[in-house]
């Protein structure tokens, strides 16, 4: 029996999925989306003291995102799909981060059970697949909507994978984001080294 949790670096610089074990019987299944040592295995160091848990569900063709919190304070999240089936998508908008203007996405759902690390400073991005798509998140500090920031998931410039199929639903606050560049030429983004450093200071003494 395989008991050993799969995880690969995403195309993002310090973003990473997890894939657990799944063991089902005639009862149902069993598993765990996330599990200590693996994290530590990939990122060499145990995840964040987890400061809030959010919890969404969403109808199908709902875009969430692309958000962001402003750093500092940053935010990272772990994040699965306990319900339904979503594209999760993880954007990097960290100035001079060697992967900046990149993505990588994963599908969550669970069947795989897959979940998602996203570091400090990057923009976070899903799309429901499935009506009553419920996403579930652990964050390193709460919300405060002073922090919270959003930029446009239909900018064409970073071409996000949104299904032919699906008709966006978006929120008015998503719908009326700006786009990255400019958000950018404005100096409203994240710095990589300070995301770095605000990281390294979450889970060291």
């Amino acid at each position: 029996m395989d008991t050993a949790v799969q995880f690969r670096e995403l195309a993002v610089s310090g973003a990473f999925v997890f894939t657990p074990p799944v063991f089902e019987d005639d009862r149902g299944l069993f598993t765990s989306p996330f599990q200590e040592p693996a994290f530590v295995a990939a990122l060499g160091h145990p995840l964040f003291p987890v400061a809030q848990s959010n919890h969404s569900r969403s109808r199908r063709g709902t875009v969430r995102g692309i958000h962001y919190t402003v750093t500092p304070p940053g935010v990272a999240k772990y994040v699965y799909c306990a319900r339904g089936r979503a594209i999760d998508i993880v954007v990097d908008i960290r100035v001079g981060s060697p992967t900046y203007g990149r993505w990588d996405s994963s599908v969550l759902d669970p069947e795989g059970f897959r979940a998602m690390y996203f570091p400090v400073g990057v923009g976070h991005a899903f799309i429901a697949l499935e009506d009553d798509t419920v996403m579930s998140y652990m964050l390193s500090g709460s919300y405060e909507a002073q922090h919270e920031m959003s930029l446009s998931p239909l900018d064409p410039a970073l071409g996000l994978p949104i299904p032919q199929d699906v008709a966006p639903l978006l929120s008015a606050r998503d719908t009326a984001a700006p786009l990255l560049e400019q958000v950018r030429a404005e100096g409203g983004l994240p710095e990589y080294d300070k995301c770095r450093r605000i990281e390294a200071a979450l889970w060291r003494p």
